[in-house]
């Protein structure tokens, strides 16, 4: 039903379909690299690629709950952004209720497993997760703390559309 049970997966219910499809793109080219995922792309069409997103898209998340102790700091930098580092609020792609912008490839992050944000955050910070058009993750994640990384991707988590 794409609501992972492995918490350093990513939940696919629900996602928008463009973005899944994307990843997927991305994962077969290999601008986005996990051998896992090389191996169940590898077959696939970009008609298969599709029809797999639209599957996910049409399933309905689960959800899940945000830290209590890292709600404040999440709502936070996802509302307003951290000004004095240049952090955008997450809201600006993501929008209010974390239902991502489908039509300009802003992914879905509500209730998605705070572990697999945070992960991500991590990749895009360093520079090994790099398929975001114009930098735009790498150059937000990158001016993140580790603590204010796990509390937005906490926040995100408790977030339903």
């Amino acid at each position: 039903d794409g609501n992972s049970a492995i918490v350093t997966y990513p939940s696919l219910a629900g996602q928008n379909a463009s973005y899944i499809a994307k990843q997927l793109a991305d994962f077969k080219s290999q601008a986005r690299k996990d051998p896992v995922m090389l191996g169940m792309v590898a077959a696939l069409s970009e008609d298969d690629m599709k029809n797999v997103a639209a599957f996910y898209e049409s399933q309905t998340p689960k959800g899940g709950k945000a830290a209590a102790d890292k709600v404040e700091l999440g709502q936070r930098i996802y509302r307003g952004g951290i000004a004095e580092k240049g952090v955008a609020a997450c809201t600006a792609c993501h929008g209010p209720t974390g239902a991502g912008i489908s039509t300009s490839g802003y992914p879905a992050v509500s209730g998605q497993h705070s572990a697999y944000v945070e992960s991500q955050l991590q990749k895009f910070a360093e520079g090994s997760r790099n398929n975001d058009p114009n930098r735009m993750m790498r150059d937000i994640a990158g001016k993140l703390s580790k603590d204010e990384m796990a509390a937005v991707a906490s926040y995100m988590q408790g977030l339903s559309k």
